[in-house]
C-alpha cells in the first residue's frame, strides 16, 4: 500500500507540473486545435476520454454520496489524471492499508 501511496503522489505531482507548464506556456484553444487536427491526436483524445470514463465509473461505484460522485467525475473530465491520482491517493489514505476498503469504499465489501 506504501508504495502505491508513493506511486499516485508522483502522479499527482507530475500532473501538477505539466499542467502549470501546459497552462503557463501553451494556448488552450490554439495547440488544442492543432492536436484534433491529426488523426492521432483524435486518437489520443479518444484514448484519453475512454479512459476518464472507465475510472469515473468506479468512482461512481465506490462513492456513497452521488453529489460526491459528481463532482469528482466532473473534476476528472476537466483536469484528467490529476483528478485521477488525488482521488486514489485520498482513497489510499483513508483506506488505511484496507484494500477492500480501497476498491469498496463504503459499499458492503463483496
Amino acid at each position: 500500500m506504501k508504495s502505491a501511496k508513493i506511486i499516485s503522489f508522483i502522479g499527482l505531482m507530475a500532473m501538477t507540473g505539466v499542467l502549470f507548464y501546459g497552462f503557463t506556456q501553451g494556448d488552450f484553444f490554439a495547440d488544442g486545435g492543432e492536436l484534433l487536427a491529426n488523426p492521432w491526436g483524435i486518437v489520443s483524445m479518444v484514448d484519453l476520454y475512454v479512459g476518464f470514463v472507465l475510472f469515473s465509473l468506479w468512482i461512481v461505484f465506490r462513492e456513497k454520496s452521488r453529489v460526491h460522485a459528481v463532482i469528482w467525475v466532473i473534476l476528472m473530465m476537466v483536469f484528467g489524471f490529476f483528478t485521477g491520482a488525488l482521488y486514489v491517493l485520498i482513497q489510499l489514505i483513508r483506506a488505511n492499508g484496507d484494500m477492500k476498503q480501497f476498491f469498496y469504499g463504503d459499499r458492503e465489501h463483496v
